[in-house]
């Protein structure tokens, strides 16, 4: 059955491609819109390439700036040390909650300076384990609270601002369910608060289960590179970077300045960090200090992930992109704050790419092989080599032991990064078409080791309209390959399985069984299509 539709699909691709783009003024349309496509795709490329230029031009001068992580000579006495908040939201959390109090309780600062709110909106047995986590911690001497909301208002920018309200310190700290931070991070943290003018610390996530899988390898790296190259290279050349949710330290009048939490984005964190930037507050970033977190496991948990983040940066585009543009700033900040919140712009135009590119190659065949290669290929390796590269550094960067071993890695990465596009490509339209929408958690099992099991655990991402067309768009570059190799069109054979192997990747990982119980009202629903 399958090889007959295999058969039919060639089939009619080659009718398609002989009598449709017969017309010159459709074969003249699709190369002008392919070349459009690639050169702005390039375009990225080019940018990822500064980034890292960015990032190496300043490592010198970066080792003798203050605000770096490194652990301080001689520690402040307690009594000059200032109350830190510290604000763990939850939806549903029941594997990770423990983990995360018993990490916030285990920080080294003095516990009449360390509040801690549990901002629990969770339905499930969430709430009693944490009100029972509370309650032994509060027993024990710690200033704890379980604040527990029964509608989730707001989803997380709502939970952090009611916390807000109620926070004894000036400095609010915030990890999400699956952090888990090292003890020292407050005493690493909080020192570049001396200066009046920081409204916001970040810290560089590091993964308990980077190691579990190949999907959780993947996830690592793009992490890396958004952390060891972006962050970095933003933070040093004086140009807007973000608070990431998480793993962060805010001086709570920087985000009173800037307006609050707002959720009419997916990405309050995005948007709160880019308005407090605009209100003139300094953003510090630690490279230097980690903190563990765990990666999703499930394929879908993971796409969900990241159309909540596609979504919300375009939310965050369309809402502070012109208020950028028409302010003071330099022009080289508002170049790269412009390309940082429209970056996943690039998410359609590889699913029109993957559709154009056959035909593409149709239209040429017979002719010169050097428009090919001095158009064609230029412009595909700026487009892909410079992901390779930005990975191949980021993750050098990281001064983790062997990590040349993760070069290995990055055809797959590539795929996932191709297979990822219909998915985002959904997001970005639906990040245009309207402001918020639900917050849709990412499910958490505390999976830190090879060869634990999440299958048979609560909690499940659903599937999303995107994997219809991940599938068809699968289907569609198989039998372009398969046409391509019957008519000996070789050159254009490493592209087409290039964007094949990305889109079927990511299909089948998606359809795949589900193994396991999924419950009641831990039930993810699908992301947004």
């Amino acid at each position: 059955m399958t090889d007959r539709v295999l058969q039919e699909a060639v089939a009619l691709t080659s009718a398609l491609t002989s009598a449709g783009l017969a017309s010159g003024g459709l074969a003249s349309a699709v190369l002008g819109l392919y070349y459009a496509v690639l050169g702005i795709l390039s375009l990225y490329g080019v940018h990822r390439m500064a980034l890292v230029a960015g990032y190496l031009a300043t490592r010198r001068a970066a080792a003798s700036r203050p605000h770096r992580a490194a652990r301080p000579a001689s520690a402040p006495s307690d009594a000059c040390l200032p109350v830190v908040t510290v604000q763990l939201p939850l939806y549903n959390e029941m594997y990770v909650a423990r983990r995360l109090v018993d990490a916030v309780c285990a920080l080294d600062w003095p516990r009449e300076k360390l509040d801690i709110q549990v901002l629990d909106d969770s339905t499930d047995e969430t709430v009693a384990i944490v009100a029972a986590e509370v309650e032994r911690r509060r027993r024990q001497g710690y200033r704890i609270r379980h604040l527990h909301r029964t509608v989730r208002t707001g989803y997380k920018a709502g939970a952090l601002a009611a916390g807000a309200a109620e926070a004894g310190g000036e400095l609010l700290a915030v990890f999400d369910a699956d952090f888990v931070p090292r003890p020292d991070f407050l005493r690493r943290a909080v020192p570049p608060f001396d200066d009046p003018r920081v409204g916001m610390v970040q810290a560089r996530w590091d993964h308990l289960n980077r190691d579990y899988s190949l999907l959780t390898r993947v996830q690592a790296i793009f992490l890396d590179g958004h952390f060891v190259v972006e962050h970095t290279a933003r933070h040093r050349t004086g140009c807007f970077f973000n608070f990431n949710g998480t793993a962060g330290i805010w001086r709570r009048a920087a985000i009173a300045d800037a307006g609050g939490w707002s959720q009419d984005t997916l990405t309050e964190d995005l948007d709160l960090s880019y308005r407090a930037q605009l209100a003139g507050w300094r953003f510090v970033y630690l490279p230097d200090l980690t903190v563990p977190s765990e990666l999703p496991v499930d394929v879908n948990g993971f796409k969900s992930q990241q159309f909540r983040w596609a979504k919300g940066s375009i939310q965050t585009a369309r809402k502070l992109l012109g208020r950028i543009l028409r302010s003071a700033l330099p022009w080289k900040v508002k170049l790269e704050a412009a390309i940082h919140l429209t970056n996943n712009a690039s998410y359609p135009l590889m699913v029109a790419l993957s559709v154009l590119l056959f035909p593409a190659m149709e239209i040429r065949r017979g002719g010169p092989l050097t428009t090919i290669l001095l158009v064609d290929l230029p412009l595909f390796l700026a487009a892909t080599v410079s992901v390779c590269v930005f990975y191949g550094v980021s993750e050098a960067g990281t001064g983790r032991r062997g990590w040349w071993r993760e070069l290995a890695r990055l055809p797959a990465v590539l795929a996932v990064g191709i297979g990822l596009s219909v998915n985002n490509a959904c997001a970005v339209v639906s990040g245009l078409r309207r402001r918020g929408g639900e917050f849709v958690r990412t499910p958490k099992y505390r999976i830190e080791h090879r060869g634990e099991d999440w299958k048979r655990k609560r909690y499940r991402a659903g599937r999303s309209l995107a994997v219809v067309g991940e599938g068809v768009l699968a289907l569609y570059l198989l039998a372009c390959f398969l046409h391509a190799a019957a008519t000996g069109m070789w050159a254009s054979l490493p592209f087409l399985w290039l964007f094949l192997q990305g889109h079927a990747v990511v299909f089948l990982l998606s359809v795949g069984p589900t193994v396991g119980r999924v419950a009641g009202p831990a039930l993810q629903r699908p992301a947004e299509s």
